[in-house]
């Protein structure tokens, strides 16, 4: 009869336990954090972005719509960093983190945003849509980006190379979309004032 007991408490235990185990076990994300990093020069970029599937929708056109800032990612904002300076679309900025925005367009190349306050693109909601106005006032620097269609890229991917060392090229790629930068980390300019210092 002890045994008998012992036994039942012994596969109360198991069972109880099992279930608890069960109850942590969460689905996988549907669009999962990534991120991508490459020094490029004396400089360490950095992009963390959740990574959507495209899972036979029409993406671009129709859930983006053309003409409307989206937060190329899913989820939280998507996130670049430089450790150094850098200057991207002609404009030079300081080392740190910044949102990455586009404007998708039907034809011709799409504009890049680098927000400067790191804000999410929803924190820009007025009356339901994204204020433009306000995204632009924000913007650390706009830029028409290099933008190829053609091919089909399931899951957002972003790539950086780094091309010579000195200038790295960013790319998105998702559908059938690759909106390409360059960010020039300056390294001409930093040996200069590095040679100065002696």
């Amino acid at each position: 009869m002890k045994k008998q007991k012992l036994f039942l408490l012994a596969f109360a235990l198991f069972i109880s336990s099992t279930f608890a185990a069960m109850a942590q076990l969460q689905q996988p994300a549907l669009s999962p954090a990534a991120s991508v990093s490459q020094v490029v020069g004396f400089t360490k970029i950095s992009i963390d972005y959740s990574s959507p599937a495209v899972k036979g929708r029409k993406i671009f056109g129709e859930i983006e719509k053309y003409g409307v800032t989206w937060r190329a990612g899913a989820n939280a904002q998507t996130i670049i960093e430089f450790s150094t300076g850098v200057n991207v679309g002609g404009k030079n900025l300081r080392a740190g983190k910044y949102s990455i925005f586009m404007t998708p367009t039907e034809s011709g190349d799409w504009t890049v945003h680098l927000n400067s306050k790191a804000a999410s693109v929803f924190a820009y909601m007025k009356d339901g849509k994204i204020d433009e106005e306000a995204v632009a006032k924000d913007d650390a620097v706009s830029f028409k980006a290099t933008t190829e269609r053609g091919g089909n890229t399931e899951r957002l991917q972003y790539h950086i190379s780094a091309n010579d060392n000195k200038v790295a090229h960013i790319t998105m790629a998702w559908e059938g979309v690759k909106v390409t930068f360059p960010v020039d980390t300056q390294v001409d300019q930093k040996m200069d004032q590095f040679k100065s210092q002696f």
